[in-house]
């Protein structure tokens, strides 16, 4: 357990060093400004053939795959799914903290094989050396309107991200892709075009919320790990919301107040499909509609937003 006490140590103690990062451009992608400041090491990350990337715009369902994937992995043993906060399990490539807090970079370097990681980044900033070395990814993509409302609450408690805000800011943002890590609509589209020329599997969360035990039959195969029905609905259980919200190994209870402050929203907060209804407008839904319609035009790729 040393690792994850190690890293939780190093996050409370140098705590004040973090604060609202601004976003600086990396090839035309908004990005937090410790990330755009070490760019290279990300851009020129190696990859193993073994690797396992999760993928998603932020909010779209990232904690949930993560767990539901270190499950699979395990074969559902409950003693390693705990072993650690996912955040220490599963690394994010791309995150970068003040020293001496090891960067995603420099905990993936020196982690065994397989590794699994995270990433929000869209397909074009990807480490070409993921495809060089045809690794498998899994995408999960949200709604556009209840990614937007997740991503709103959570840039309230994140105090590393730029303020967000009011309500109606924060949708002019989100529509002009002026937010980190870029357009929802550019991220979802590409990869939903990728997924036949690389090994992507393409999930929605609204599907994950419809039936889990499905798409965790879908994982499981893309993984290529058997496992019996049995363990199967195991996992189900202790992947769904309302069980992760409780874990404080999945829903970054551990990471301190003032890096996420728990007094504005909570990192899990409803999961639910259709929330957007609580916060749009009639006016609001018209105009982001039309805007949809523009920037969604051309493609095959469907949301259920309810």
């Amino acid at each position: 357990m040393a690792e994850k006490d190690d890293y939780d140590d190093l996050l409370h103690k140098y705590s004040h060093l973090f604060y609202r990062y601004p976003l600086r451009l990396v090839h035309g992608i908004p990005l937090m400004e410790p990330i755009a400041n070490q760019w290279d090491p990300i851009e020129n990350f190696q990859a193993r053939p073994d690797d396992l990337i999760i993928s998603t715009y932020p909010k779209a369902g990232t904690t949930w795959m993560q767990e539901t994937v270190d499950l699979i992995l395990n074969k559902d043993d409950l003693e390693k799914a705990n072993r650690a906060p996912i955040h220490v399990r599963i690394p994010f490539l791309e995150i970068c903290s003040p020293p001496p807090i090891p960067s995603g970079v420099d905990k993936l370097v020196n982690a065994p094989s397989p590794r699994v990681i995270k990433t929000h980044l869209p397909f074009q900033l990807v480490p070409k050396s993921f495809w060089e070395n045809n690794c498998k990814m899994i995408y999960v993509a949200r709604n556009a309107k209840d990614n937007l409302v997740s991503y709103y609450f959570f840039d309230q408690m994140n105090l590393t991200q730029p303020d967000p805000g009011s309500w109606e800011e924060y949708l002019t943002k989100f529509m002009e892709g002026k937010v980190a890590w870029g357009s929802w609509y550019d991220h979802v589209r590409r990869y939903w075009d990728e997924k036949d020329n690389h090994r992507i599997l393409y999930v929605f969360y609204e599907d994950m919320k419809k039936d889990l035990a499905r798409e965790i039959h879908r994982v499981k195969d893309f993984l290529q790990v058997d496992l019996p029905e049995d363990i199967v609905q195991k996992i189900v259980h202790k992947a769904t919301f309302e069980i992760m919200k409780e874990n404080p190994m999945a829903n970054y209870e551990t990471v301190p107040s003032s890096i996420f402050d728990k007094s504005k929203s909570s990192f899990m907060r409803k999961g639910t499909v259709g929330d957007w209804k609580n916060y749009f407008t009639v006016a609001q839904r018209e105009a982001f509609d039309a805007h949809y319609q523009e920037k969604m035009k051309g493609t095959d790729l469907h949301f259920q937003e309810e």
